[in-house]
């Protein structure tokens, strides 16, 4: 096990970082991967144009992933006791879109926390479970290469009622992930996977909107009750 601080020492190095690099965000120069594509285009243009109306100080708590993010619009207020929250959900990305726009989704907003929700659409997308590790350790590795010390926390693959076939892989790669995370010093595991299933190890219908995938008002309030520990 490598990298771990005291907590006051994570904080004094946060401060740190925060004076090294307090230019506010919008006067930071992102120039987009290759690879970039039209998919994301309107996205990261929406991103772009909430930096530049909305610049952010270093140091927060930065949302990244799929839809299941995206659609999670008011996250902000669910956190609104902690001074800077982020929303950088993209719909149908995978966590390998997340390694590709590491720089633009993460990096440059120096994050001290970073929470991330990818995985979903690899596997349904026929991507192995022992890949969405790999995929994992990826993104983990290229953040701390820049920002050691920032914690990431993986919050698991939900079991969607439409991906009910998916169930035994999502177990799979969500033990991974577990596993690893144990192992691994700023990295966490946030187990939103065991509540939403009912007593006979289901999906819950309840905490979903009409297409079974994703989240409404009840699943995202479970949600928040899981992760609110690891958000600090």
């Amino acid at each position: 096990m490598t990298r771990r601080l005291p907590r006051l020492a994570y904080a004094a190095w946060f401060a740190l970082a925060i004076s090294a690099h307090a230019a506010p965000l919008s006067t930071v120069a992102v120039t987009a991967p290759a690879g970039y594509g039209s998919r994301w285009a309107t996205a990261f243009a929406t991103f772009d144009a909430d930096d530049a109306a909305h610049p952010r100080a270093p140091g927060g708590v930065l949302f990244v992933g799929s839809s299941s993010i995206r659609f999670w619009t008011d996250v902000e207020a669910q956190f609104a006791n902690l001074p800077v929250v982020i929303n950088r959900g993209f719909g149908g990305s995978q966590l390998s879109d997340c390694v590709r726009h590491l720089s633009r989704l993460v990096l440059a907003y120096r994050p001290r926390t970073v929470l991330v929700y990818a995985g979903d659409n690899d596997l349904a997308a026929g991507v192995a479970p022992q890949d969405v590790l790999r995929r994992f350790v990826t993104f983990v590795d290229g953040v701390h290469e820049e920002l050691p010390w920032t914690r990431i926390v993986y919050i698991s693959i939900k079991p969607s009622p439409s991906r009910a076939r998916l169930l035994s892989k999502i177990r799979e790669a969500n033990a991974l992930i577990r596993d690893y995370a144990s192992e691994t010093e700023e990295v966490a595991f946030a187990d939103v996977f065991t509540p939403m299933l009912d007593d006979a190890g289901h999906p819950r219908g309840e905490l979903f909107r009409k297409d079974e995938l994703h989240l409404n008002a009840q699943g995202y309030a479970l949600w928040k009750q899981v992760i609110a520990q690891y958000v600090y």
